[in-house]
């Protein structure tokens, strides 16, 4: 009986590729969708404004029409970057550090209701673009388990668990991953040697070397831009740094081996575009961000030019295709960066371009760099040769007033950005007001619109249903059964006992007692709140692995 079962969804299966296969027949004058969905995280119209002043010329984002996006998250009118991610990922507002995870309920925002249940996995829309047949992609300047890129490919109640993050990433098969962080492929002790000579050492702590489990699976692997030039096709993981990558303007002095952000993403448009099906790329300009963290006005402003760079590629694939969307928008601002502070304000009128570019364009790195540079402690001699300043006494003094508690580069760019340019900061944190979004492709959204309908936008142009994703790949295992195990042996890597399978959790398998493997379409998530009490942990199969339990679990 079971096995006429399986021969029926087989041949349900064999049937609907077939109709889909003539459906595609009847419509083969119309290309697949495509979206490109492109994050210059945080920052607003402030840098935009800058940069074009810095640059003497419109931006990219200049030509793309406008909207404007709340921001605000579950529990704060002032996002985190894994909450907002997760916002525009899923369709759904969540908690601070959460990724692709409902809310919890004890600190809400006074008035919000909740679209999910707390800790329960939300589909985002690379799920949704990956089930639905589309090659999916992310490229990122920072790690790529960081919070943005992660929030569409993992499901985690912490962004700061990296190596759970990775294990979600691979073992959802995102086709074309480009960014940083390749040490939480690798197992803690083991190394990697790239092909530019340097040696990156483990992280994991799972036992686990990630590397090749996508070597096994038909990943080819690269670690320089040169590797990356090599790669035509297929399925590809390129991580160019250990941890993060540098900073645009950074990259020349100490990671030659590095591709900017606007070669990833002509790589990345290159290999997901042979798909028939179309494709889905998540890019974020990962950096703005810290350069607003650190007050550093050189460092954010070139790197959002390098994100409006890849932008520009993206816009004339759009535009030679006419199939694809972009879009693009911040998702927060940080730093609070304005033209104009206090030492301008009684003289605001009468500032002038050379006010505000003459500084910048003495500077050759970022401040970060900077103090890289330092030689022998003396900062007043790094900050001349690469900045072009010299620094007072009363600079200096400024500087060693704020180190200890923010850092050198923090505390540099702080002050330099007070007493030589005539830009001015609020916070080293983030900011709540509303940001833009710019689109390519479709109408942008007019008035004002909260950061989860661009989620909603997204799939509406991919063509995609993020709901039935969610119930798809998502299916409380309690309700189907009582009668489970978590076993927590290896705390690393804990696995699902339920009837005749072993269920790796963070993995896209499932064994039966005979050790043979059933692939499934997309990874079992443990749900957890995060502390000792294991009783309030849930497991999260899909509806495939739901039928292989019911069926053939005793």
């Amino acid at each position: 009986m079971k096995s006429m079962i399986i021969r029926s969804i087989l041949t349900g299966c064999v049937a609907v590729a077939a109709g889909n296969a003539a459906a595609k027949g009847r419509h083969q004058h119309k290309a697949p969708e495509n979206v490109i969905v492109m994050i210059p995280d945080g920052c607003d119209e402030t840098v935009q404004t800058v940069a074009r002043w810095y640059k003497g010329r419109d931006l990219e984002v200049d030509k793309m029409l406008p909207g404007t996006v709340k921001v605000h998250m579950a529990n704060s009118i002032i996002p985190g970057s894994a909450a907002a991610a997760t916002a525009f990922a899923t369709g759904h507002k969540t908690t601070a550090r959460f990724l692709g995870v409902g809310p919890r309920t004890e600190d809400l925002l006074t008035g919000f209701v909740p679209t999910a249940k707390p800790y329960a996995p939300i589909a985002s829309i690379l799920e949704a673009a990956k089930r639905s047949g589309k090659a999916v992609g992310i490229v990122a300047t920072s790690r790529v388990t960081h919070a943005t890129p992660a929030a569409f490919a993992s499901h985690i109640h912490d962004r700061g668990m990296d190596n759970e993050i990775m294990e979600h990433m691979v073992y959802n098969n995102v086709d074309v991953v480009f960014g940083g962080g390749a040490r939480h492929l690798i197992p803690r002790g083991d190394t990697y040697t790239t092909s530019f000579g340097a040696t990156w050492g483990g992280k994991r702590a799972d036992g686990e070397n990630l590397m090749e489990v996508l070597v096994d699976r038909g990943y080819q692997f690269i670690d320089s831009k040169e590797q990356m030039a090599d790669i035509t096709s297929g399925k590809v993981w390129g991580l160019f740094d250990d941890s993060h990558m540098q900073p645009d303007m950074d990259r020349q002095y100490f990671a030659r081996h590095e591709p900017s952000i606007s070669e990833m993403v002509a790589k990345a448009i290159e290999i997901l575009s042979q798909d028939p099906d179309g494709f889905l790329l998540m890019v974020e300009g990962s950096q703005v961000d810290w350069a607003g963290h650190n007050n550093d006005p050189i460092y954010m402003v070139t790197d959002f030019i390098a994100f409006d760079d890849a932008v520009k590629v993206a816009n004339d694939f759009a535009e030679n295709q006419g199939n694809t969307t972009v879009l693009a928008y911040p998702d927060h601002n940080t730093g609070g960066m304005k033209l104009g502070h206090y030492n301008t304000a009684m003289g605001y009128t009468e500032t002038t371009k050379e006010d505000l570019v003459d500084v910048l364009d003495g500077m050759t790195m970022s401040a970060n760099g900077v103090v890289a540079m330092m030689e022998d402690g003396d900062l007043k001699a790094s900050v001349l040769e690469n900045w072009g300043i010299e620094l007072s006494d009363d600079d200096v003094a400024e500087i060693d007033g704020l180190k200890s508690s923010t850092g050198l580069s923090y505390a540099l760019a702080r002050v330099v950005s007070k007493n030589h340019t005539v830009l001015g900061w609020t916070t080293h944190g983030h900011t709540g007001e509303t940001v833009p979004v710019w689109m390519t492709g479709r109408k942008a959204p007019t008035g004002v619109i909260d950061n989860t309908e661009l989620a909603g936008m997204a799939a509406d142009a991919l063509g995609v249903d993020l709901k039935e994703t969610s119930r798809t790949l998502f299916m409380d295992l309690d309700r189907l059964t009582t009668d489970y195990e978590i076993d927590y042996t290896d705390p690393a890597n804990p696995v699902v006992l339920v009837g005749n399978f072993t269920i790796p959790v963070s993995k896209d398998y499932m064994i039966d007692k005979h050790g043979r493997v059933f692939k499934l379409p997309g990874v079992t998530v443990l749900a957890t709140q995060a502390n000792d009490d294991r009783a309030d942990d849930k497991i999260y199969v899909s509806r495939w692995a739901g039928l292989m339990i019911r069926w053939f679990g005793r």
